[in-house]
């Protein structure tokens, strides 16, 4: 088996210690992959480090003294982060799915785990994978907080319109937003002791004015003070929250590059993609295509690509991997948005594809199709433009044809086709 790397390293992360194992070839070995000892050509050297800063700076003085050029650790939980952070601009680093590298039954320890590390990244058979510089990776805390905060917030509004159903208050069968600056309002007014539906309905706004008798009626509820108690604590927990997410929102901006924030402008002309949809797919992927070699590996990483399951020449699924949650989550949302958008070309593949389908397998498809436009348009730095509704008839009109006529000749119909009258006037 080939050698990449005559002197590299494992490491076993764990919480509160670092297992390491340097492996070197010896001297005249040969290319025989003897595990510990130093069987078979090489020689194994491992040592256990504590995860304080002061244990990871020696580690890095260690595999430095050893001339270690390369060393691969697992991803587990958060623990990897600190060892990378310290030792990144010291030694070439790659971090592996723990899933992938496995060890043989039965043979489960640290130090034989820092030991297969080792032994598979000499051999060239580790999977690296993609993890950004420092300033992506911070901008990536700060959007998956703010989802994480979002999330929170949607979670309390749910426990509001809990207490006024539990208080027998239907405001939520009027008001599209229980929380919006109507149905605020009105709520203050309930936790502030007042009775009388009507006046509460009197304080709708705009276009919720001609709600007022249907609000009178939802309104008369049975409200206690044990409810007007609970209003008030989340009612104050939804502000806290919205003002958290708005100072997440003032650091991401303060934190993105001119560049990004020239490539948010860009891919907020993509149906279904908004401004901080934007910002959230950039956090995950980057503004640098060249590191996935093409849009199908960038899919593939992403998780929005079918996987491969075949034995015996049959395919026996093909389920999405798991992929980037993150990203994934966010152009699933995107995609429902984009199917909303008239006229466009993804809205027109989301309905093709539903009506066979299903809608979240749709919404996956077109997902894929939003980021293969997002990985063009950052790779040559174009603009996004829509291929229309009508572009995959188009491009098929015969096959268009062939089921038009056959839908119509199954309903009883007899079909006869012709080309269309020229209209240019003699």
């Amino acid at each position: 088996m080939e050698l990449l790397y005559p002197h590299c390293a494992g490491l076993d992360v764990h919480k509160e210690s670092v297992v390491a194992c340097v492996r070197h070839r010896r001297d005249g070995g040969g290319g025989g992959g003897g595990g510990g000892g130093g069987g078979g050509g090489f020689a194994d050297e491992v040592r256990t480090f504590a995860t304080t800063t002061r244990g990871l700076l020696a580690l890095g003085d260690w595999l430095a003294a050893e001339g270690v050029t390369v060393a691969a650790m697992e991803s587990t939980g958060v623990y990897w982060k600190p060892v990378w952070n310290l030792l990144e601009d010291r030694v070439k680093l790659i971090l592996v799915n723990a899933q992938h590298v496995r060890q043989v039954p039965g043979r489960k320890t640290d130090v034989k785990d820092s030991q297969w590390l080792a032994q598979l990244l000499q051999h060239g058979l580790l999977t690296a994978s993609f993890v950004p510089e420092r300033p992506q990776r911070e901008l990536r805390d700060l959007t998956r907080q703010r989802a994480q905060l979002t999330g929170d917030l949607a979670r309390v509004a749910n426990r509001v319109q809990k207490v006024l159903e539990d208080a027998n208050v239907k405001l939520g069968s009027v008001a599209s937003d229980v929380l919006g600056a109507s149905g605020r309002d009105m709520l203050r007014a309930v936790i502030g002791g007042q009775a009388d539906p009507a006046a509460i309905a009197e304080l709708a706004r705009g276009r919720m004015r001609p709600k007022i008798p249907l609000l009178t009626e939802a309104l008369a509820g049975r409200v206690n003070d044990h409810h007007r108690f609970m209003l008030k604590a989340l009612l104050e927990q939804v502000e806290h929250l919205e003002r958290q997410v708005e100072s997440f929102d003032a650091r991401i901006e303060q934190v993105m590059t001119p560049f990004e924030r020239a490539a948010v402008e860009r891919l907020d002309g993509v149906p279904g993609l908004n401004r901080r949809s934007a910002q959230n797919v950039l956090a995950e992927i980057g503004t640098d295509m060249t590191r996935f070699p093409s849009a199908q590996h960038l899919a593939s990483w992403a998780g929005l690509c079918p996987g491969n399951h075949q034995s015996a020449g049959k395919r026996k699924g093909g389920r999405v991997t798991q992929g980037n949650r993150w990203l994934k989550r966010t152009l699933a949302q995107c995609a429902l948005a984009a199917a909303n958008k008239d006229g466009s070309f993804l809205q027109a593949r989301f309905r093709r594809l539903a009506a066979r389908r299903g809608r979240k397998r749709a919404a996956l498809a077109v997902a894929h199709s939003q980021l293969t436009a997002i990985y063009e348009m950052l790779k040559d730095s174009t603009d996004y433009r829509d291929l229309g509704a009508a572009y995959v008839d188009q491009l098929q009109r015969e096959r268009v044809k062939r089921q038009l006529v056959h839908r119509l000749e199954s309903l009883g119909y007899a079909v006869s086709l012709g080309e269309p009258p020229d209209k240019a006037v003699a």
